[in-house]
């Protein structure tokens, strides 16, 4: 493969420049939106890790972060659109193939009602008196993100970002006790989200031969397989499957 070319790209100039030109392109319906998202992402540069209030300092800054949050006129998809497009600049302004490495992380949180947010798993809690074991519902969110870089290992963003929680795809798992999984549609499965992912990278960078799709042992996949072949990119998968190779006789650990 050929290394990646990369082009510098005048940026802006300031203490929150990055900020800046990471959301030149913000689309919200309302400008003064895209001026609190500024003011926030220059507050939580400043404490990475922390909690809102204390990277608001004030209860002011605090209220206008909830309510901002909170705004119906403000969308996951809104908000990430200005650095998607960022990314595709990013990605033009490079030659050479891409790598699109997709992964899944947890965000887990204490909540008196869990109900509010959603549900990442359940647990063992040990066991009680009597010596039965306990389960409880950790309450979080899932994101399922594709990372652009270079093969030179240089970050060009992210191309597509997915958040979930389990309740969405409740008894799908006591389902797949009854039926043979592989005959359970792809949309009705948490798998769905390495093909979403794929799809969307794909149209945002408009260069299918360019993405090369990097995924571990979840994303072995068949519909990705086919929906790689369909869109002309290209994957690496970690196999969990020993299927078989096409003009080959035997499977894929047998080689």
């Amino acid at each position: 493969m050929a290394s990646n070319d990369v082009r510098v790209v005048p940026k802006a100039v300031g203490i929150n420049a990055w900020i800046e030109d990471e959301l030149a392109g913000w689309h919200f319906a309302d400008e003064r939106l895209g001026r609190r998202l500024s003011t926030l992402l220059d507050q939580m540069a400043g404490a990475i890790g922390d909690s809102i209030p204390l990277a608001c300092q004030d209860w002011a800054s605090t209220k206008a972060a909830y309510r901002f949050f909170a705004n119906d006129r403000v969308s996951e998809a809104e908000i990430l659109a200005s650095h998607f497009d960022s990314t595709r600049q990013r990605v033009a302004a490079t030659s050479g193939p891409i790598l699109v490495i997709q992964d899944t992380t947890e965000f887990s949180f204490q909540r008196e009602h869990p109900e509010k947010i959603g549900q990442t798993c359940r647990v063992n809690s040990g066991q009680d008196q009597d010596g039965r074991f306990r389960m409880h519902t950790v309450c979080g969110l899932l994101m399922h993100a594709s990372l652009v870089v270079t093969t030179e290992g240089l970050p060009m963003g992210l191309g597509a970002v997915k958040f979930w929680t389990r309740t969405k795809f409740k008894g799908t798992a006591a389902l797949k006790r009854k039926i043979n999984p592989t005959r359970m549609p792809i949309e009705q499965k948490e798998s769905v989200r390495w093909l979403e992912n794929l799809r969307w990278t794909t149209e945002r960078f408009g260069d299918p031969d360019r993405c090369i799709h990097v995924g571990d042992r979840e994303s072995d996949i068949y519909e990705l397989f086919c929906l790689a072949q369909e869109m002309g990119m290209h994957f690496l998968v970690r196999t969990c499957v020993d299927r078989l190779a096409l003009g080959v006789p035997r499977q894929i650990a047998a080689r």
